[in-house]
């Protein structure tokens, strides 16, 4: 359903704005989460709007997602509210330019004048979006949970939103713009990637003033105090985790000699693919049936691509994407080895699924990334990122020892049970979700829940 259409279905008698009082005890919330992308298939912002809001469903909460295109996968009992942007970097015209019949308000000039211009609308825009929609139905959340958009629409406290406002930042993109400046060839490329990163100026100045920020791992938390100047005291460590029941081993799926799986788009240099093919390139020498599967885009050109060709390695690396849940588990399961060669991570989703399946685990020691995997030697092999050399070490150490692949996988998966699950998650979320609800002054009786966007339509 559009935004919309759950206005229009939406009765406001006399247009008033109604009130409501914080919940009780452990009384069920309403929450409104908020996404300015949900792609399911590529980065971890779908996946973690999935599984959090089917966890906080579990556990009794009412968890409306609010998205924009690509729209999130969700499930059962969660529904979704399409909040549509012009979908400007949609395959297979990214970059279009919309018809005329296409604009519907001023939002919208100002989404297409910035990507004009060499800048990405999307958090500015949607967070626009977002606040004409709450403010709407001001009444009807407990609490409203941004999932990274970090735009100014979002400010003005619960008064604007109608709810308080707690927000996720996985890491800051800052670091994102930092490592694509350093990867960019002449000056024409390096003012190209300061225009596209201009949001992260706004997203400064918003994350200054949020009353509650949750991220992810330690280094995260270190991040954004560096790089957002948000205080410490507002900051809550929140660790996400794998879907444990999918992700799990299965010893009916015969495992493919030689097989390394990692999930990366080729054109992002945060994601240090092309370390790794430099590593495998050397690994072929002593291993000639290794070969990596990448989860994720093929780059036509680039570092990746030229590497891949240099290296004559066309025939031993295959790009996949699009792929299901169940397709995906059993292409981790299949692997001798599974790779993470990021540069930096903020939590690393795909380490902590693969752990979870039983796979060995080879990832480097960027950002957060040992917070998830390990100790080196113990649940995981460690590496420095951007050494290629490490990582053909490492491949060939666990390509050749069986029974150490068996050792780490075992041990892999029960640091996830332990430390890493959804259920877990949800929980510590929704006490920082009572936290800040606790924080803003009761105003009236509760209202009854609202009907869902389903029961509306």
């Amino acid at each position: 359903m559009t935004a919309e259409a759950v206005q229009a279905a939406t009765p406001r008698p006399g247009g008033a704005p109604s009130t409501t009082a914080r919940p009780h005890g452990d009384d069920p919330l309403r929450i409104a989460m908020l996404t300015y992308k949900g792609n399911p298939f590529c980065g971890g912002q779908g996946v973690y709007v999935r599984h959090l809001s089917r966890e906080l469903a579990r556990l009794g909460h009412t968890v409306e997602v609010i998205g924009a295109q690509p729209y999130p996968v969700l499930d059962e009992g969660v529904p979704l509210t399409e909040l549509p942007s012009l979908d400007l970097y949609r395959q297979p015209d990214p970059f279009r330019t919309p018809k005329r019949g296409e604009y519907r308000d001023w939002v919208d000039a100002l989404e297409v004048a910035t990507m004009w211009t060499g800048g990405f609308p999307e958090p500015l825009t949607f967070s626009l979006r977002a606040r004409r929609h709450l403010a709407a139905r001001r009444g009807e959340f407990d609490v409203v949970h941004d999932n990274q958009t970090l735009g100014y629409g979002l400010l003005g406290g619960p008064g604007a939103l109608g709810a308080p406002l707690v927000t996720t930042v996985h890491h800051p993109i800052t670091v994102d713009r930092r490592l694509d400046l350093a990867a960019a060839d002449g000056t024409v490329r390096r003012l190209s990637v300061r225009r596209w990163y201009g949001f992260t100026r706004m997203q400064k100045r918003v994350a200054r003033r949020l009353p509650s920020v949750l991220t992810v791992s330690g280094s995260s938390r270190q991040e954004i105090i560096d790089d957002l100047g948000v205080r410490g005291d507002r900051i809550h460590v929140v660790p996400i985790g794998a879907d444990t029941d999918l992700f799990s081993p299965d010893p009916s799926v015969p495992e493919v000699p030689g097989r390394i799986v990692t999930t990366s788009s080729a054109d992002v240099p945060l994601k240090g693919l092309i370390h790794l093919v430099e590593a495998l390139g050397k690994v072929r020498t002593e291993h000639p049936d290794a070969h990596l599967v990448v989860v994720g885009k093929r780059a036509d050109d680039g570092p990746v691509a030229a590497a891949v060709e240099r290296l004559g390695l066309s025939g031993a690396i295959e790009f996949v994407k699009g792929i299901t849940d169940a397709e995906l588990v059993d292409l981790v399961r299949s692997a001798q080895i599974s790779c993470v060669p990021s540069l930096y991570e903020g939590f690393s989703l795909p380490a902590a699924e693969a752990m979870a399946t039983g796979t060995p685990l080879l990832a480097t020691t960027g950002g957060a990334i040992p917070e998830v995997a390990g100790p080196d030697g113990d649940t995981c092999l460690a590496v420095p990122p951007g050494d290629a050399g490490a990582l053909a070490d490492g491949l060939l150490r666990l390509l050749g020892d069986a029974a150490l692949r068996r050792r780490l996988g075992a041990a892999g998966r029960e640091r996830v049970l332990a430390r890493f699950t959804w259920r877990q998650a949800a929980l510590g979320t929704a006490e920082r979700y009572r936290e800040a609800i606790a924080r803003q002054p009761a105003t009236g009786a509760r209202r009854a829940a609202a009907p869902s966007p389903a029961a509306r339509a």
